[in-house]
């Protein structure tokens, strides 16, 4: 069984001083997305960037633009993020009292929709909106910081998550997100995994470039 595993670099371990230098190596590499993180202050204890830095993201970017919202009330903002550019846009469970309309908004907006879960939420809570979510990013690690290190019950996640969309005939896709290395990439792969999401692992590689191509070798035979 061939694979191709999805890599997407996550802009949020980037050097902001030499933004446009990381995206044209990321444009330049074998990535396939651009993941993009934005952040609150108050959903999680961390704020990223906003909208003039993801429009200055998007104006270069080459490839999907997969944007993490860790923010609270959402559905605020979904018609901005479609006009800057994102392809696939991902709330959190945790942020939406109405799921479901929310995931009919970012579609309406010509975007693939995605869920985010924490650490602490069950998968078994999507059976019933599985069929609407182009795409699930569990979270393996607590969110809101780069650096931290990958939750070890995110495998048996992985599995459980990927029998509910067998079992559902859907056709939603798995992305990792969270303390992904070279060490857990073919166990999360082999467990049912679609996306990986690196951060610090790509940027803080001495050749980034090529800790890119070795993710995306060692994920898709």
């Amino acid at each position: 069984m061939s694979k191709n595993t999805l890599i997407a670099p996550s802009v949020l371990a980037a050097d902001f001083a030499n933004l446009q230098r990381d995206i044209e190596m990321i444009n330049n590499s074998e990535a396939d997305w651009f993941h993009i993180d934005i952040m609150d202050g108050v959903f999680v204890p961390n704020i990223s960037f906003g909208m003039p830095v993801l429009e200055a993201i998007s104006k270069h970017a080459k490839k999907t633009i997969d944007v993490h919202l860790m923010i609270v009330d959402p559905d605020r903002y979904i018609k901005t993020f479609a006009d800057l550019g994102s392809n696939i846009l991902t709330v959190h469970y945790e942020a939406c009292t109405h799921l479901h309309r929310t995931l009919q908004a970012i579609k309406a907006e010509g975007m693939k929709a995605g869920v985010a879960l924490n650490p602490h939420t069950n998968v078994s809570l999507l059976e019933d909106v599985i069929k609407d979510i182009d795409m699930v990013c569990l979270m393996s690690v607590n969110p809101g910081f780069g650096g931290q290190s990958f939750i070890e019950n995110t495998y048996k996640k992985v599995k459980q998550l990927k029998e509910i969309i067998t079992r559902n005939n859907a056709s939603t896709i798995i992305e990792i997100d969270g303390g992904v290395t070279s060490k857990n990439a073919v166990q999360l792969v082999e467990a049912g995994a679609d996306v990986l999401v690196a951060g610090n692992f790509v940027f803080k590689a001495e050749n980034p470039t090529e800790t890119i191509s070795e993710l995306k070798e060692m994920t898709s035979r």
